[in-house]
């Protein structure tokens, strides 16, 4: 089956660069044609919102259940909150012993995972298609049903705990990526730490649990999205079965959102004794990812920093030799996406070298015209990446989970990417002058 699923794959990503490059040379670019697996969406009753997405290549189907929830949601004092949630959903709900919902996907041969991160909180699942049904129960389950007691809560809690110690542990660098987000979206909701704080941790009642469970785990705050081998119909009539009776929630509530920073350049800088190299982190504040700005911003990322042939792996660490390690991405985030860059050098003179060299990066973006053919070379590994999250059932139903969580429709995946597309050299430079101005925000790491 893992051959299959590979030469499907292959054919997949082949037939659909093939399309992809006819549409984006000009050649009868009207008309835009729909990926080979399409998608639907539902709304039901109780405000669910279910996106299925029919596939029969393989005898496989993906199940993914994405909350509107995360850290953002959490209040001062309460941080941990939905960190913890994600633990405590896998710890038993009214027919569902603990970690029960794990034992029966692995029984079947399926997998599951799960993630909390500042505006959502994810679980999946992957199982043969002759267990959707199984993956529909155990899901409306712990929706309607959660157990939540001091027990399990104070268990919970402690893991976390200790999770929160053994990264700090782990990783030197940890505490600046938290001070760094406090400095590039200082507004709580979004710049507190997604496991949370220690001493709030300790601090959480049973009680403040199961009001976070009631507000936010609730029909009217997820989608629930389905790929691979199913009857759509069948598929449907099941879901009503298992969740339409779950009541809705009430109102889910307005996060409040600060005003925006104002745009000015933020330098800081923080000393450690444990860190073994000095470094930095770089950022600057991006629109919303629903924002046609967004879809400039996404092929900036493949110019700056997808691959060993962008401009600043090649100049900072193939070129130049400036930096150590180098990661970064734009991060998509509600409200506001970031660009974000940390950087390990050898020694301070060299921070300073590769902050001048970014910044002369920058400025080039914002000046001079990309050239066609480096353009094209991103667009196309854009692409691919693109298509390649569309070529597995798994990955299918979570990008069209996550794309309807940012802007709350069931997108084209075909003219969506021809947005992408049909970015212009034009477009490269205003974007890049509107955001990557002066209100960079760095904070220098510096060993003791």
């Amino acid at each position: 089956m893992n051959m299959n699923l590979r030469l499907i794959k292959t054919l997949f990503i082949l037939w659909a660069f093939v399309f992809l490059f006819v549409g984006a040379s000009g050649i009868q670019p009207q008309e835009t044609k729909k990926f080979p697996f399409s998608a639907t969406l539902y709304k039901l009753k109780n405000g669910l919102h279910v996106i299925l997405s029919e596939d029969h290549s393989l005898p496989i189907v993906s199940v993914v259940m994405a909350y509107s929830v995360g850290s953002m949601n959490e209040q001062p004092g309460k941080t941990g909150l939905a960190y913890l949630m994600e633990n405590l959903m896998f710890q038993g709900s009214e027919n569902i012993g603990r970690m029960q919902h794990v034992s029966i996907i692995n029984r079947v041969g399926g997998e599951l995972n799960a993630t909390t991160t500042v505006d959502r909180t994810v679980f999946l699942e992957r199982v043969p298609s002759n267990q959707l049904t199984q993956v529909l129960w155990l899901e409306s389950d712990r929706m309607k049903s959660l157990q939540i007691n001091a027990a399990k809560v104070e268990k919970a809690k402690q893991e976390i705990i200790a999770d929160i110690r053994s990264r700090k542990a782990s990783n030197p660098y940890l505490e600046s990526y938290w001070r760094f987000d406090q400095l590039l979206y200082p507004s709580f909701a979004y710049s507190h730490p997604v496991i949370g704080d220690e001493a709030d941790l300790q601090d959480l009642t049973v009680q403040d649990v199961k009001d976070f469970y009631n507000t936010y785990y609730v029909p009217n705050n997820a989608v629930l999205s389905i790929a691979g081998k199913i009857d759509r119909e069948r598929a449907l009539m099941d879901i009503r079965k298992y969740f339409e009776t779950i009541p809705e929630g009430k109102e889910i509530p307005h996060v409040p959102l600060s005003k925006s920073p104002e745009k000015m350049q933020i330098h800081e800088s923080m000393e450690s004794d444990q860190v073994p190299s000095p470094g930095f982190h770089l950022g600057y504040r991006l629109a919303h990812p629903s924002s046609d700005d967004f879809y400039v911003l996404s092929l900036i990322e493949y110019i700056l920093l997808r691959g060993n042939t962008s401009r600043l792996h090649k100049r900072l660490i193939k070129r130049e030799r400036l930096a150590l390690h180098m990661n970064g991405s734009i991060e998509k985030r509600y409200p506001a996406a970031r660009f974000k860059l940390f950087i390990l050098n050898n020694n301070q003179f060299m921070v300073q070298r590769t902050q001048r060299a970014i910044f002369s990066e920058l400025h080039r973006l914002k000046t001079s015209f990309i050239p066609s053919e480096e353009l094209q070379k991103s667009k196309n590994m854009f692409k691919m990446d693109y298509v390649d999250q569309y070529t597995d059932s798994l990955s299918r139903a979570l990008f069209l989970a996550e794309e309807f969580l940012f802007k709350r429709i069931l997108i084209n995946p075909s003219e969506e990417l021809l947005k992408y597309l049909a970015v212009t050299p034009t477009d490269i430079v205003g974007v890049s002058n509107r955001y990557f101005g002066e209100d960079s925000v760095i904070l220098d790491i510096e060993a003791k």
